[in-house]
């Protein structure tokens, strides 16, 4: 994988900054406390993961998810919803058969068709890891200052929304297994 340089990186936060008029340090204060923050959000997942079922990875995790808020997929579908490529999702699928977290099935309208489901133990997995997420965050953000979290409500909805992240609305089947 290509790594960008520091200076094309600079560059472009330099770019963003002037384009939404807030000053250069700004632009790169709010990018640095975001790959922060993702950083911990990253290990707050794969801390759930590993203590519920230590042989999943989180692409593989994320490919549960997608299974849970979407239903059974085609494996081209999979693919596309995970952006990879179907050799890699078939890969995946393989690996999550054999751990019996999904199961492979014929579509009804087209029988050549494969598609790939959550197994009772799959929703299971989701539903606990979920769970562990969702206390974990709510123990961060319980030791922040009452005052910032207002805050923190703000700024993450326009986060979410500004990078085409659509909202998962309180109740909604996708509410509990939100990546």
């Amino acid at each position: 994988m290509a790594r960008r340089s520091s200076a094309s990186d600079g560059g472009s936060t330099a770019s963003a900054a002037s384009e939404a008029g807030i000053s250069e340090s700004d632009a790169e204060a709010m990018v640095t406390a975001v790959l922060t923050a993702s950083r911990l959000l990253v290990a707050v997942s794969a801390r759930s993961l590993a203590a519920v079922e230590e042989s999943l990875t989180l692409p593989q995790f994320r490919m549960l998810v997608v299974l849970d808020g979407g239903g059974p997929l085609s494996l081209s579908g999979l693919a596309g919803e995970l952006g990879v490529q179907p050799s890699t999702a078939m890969r995946m699928i393989d690996r999550l058969v054999t751990t019996g977290v999904v199961a492979r099935g014929v579509s009804a309208e087209d029988r050549r068709t494969s598609m790939i489901s959550l197994t009772g133990a799959g929703r299971w997995v989701v539903a606990e890891v979920t769970e562990r997420r969702r206390r974990e965050i709510a123990r961060i953000v319980g030791v922040m200052p009452a005052g910032q979290r207002r805050h923190l409500i703000e700024a993450l909805q326009a986060f979410a929304e500004a990078g085409g992240e659509p909202t998962v609305e309180t109740g909604s089947p996708q509410a509990h297994a939100a990546w």
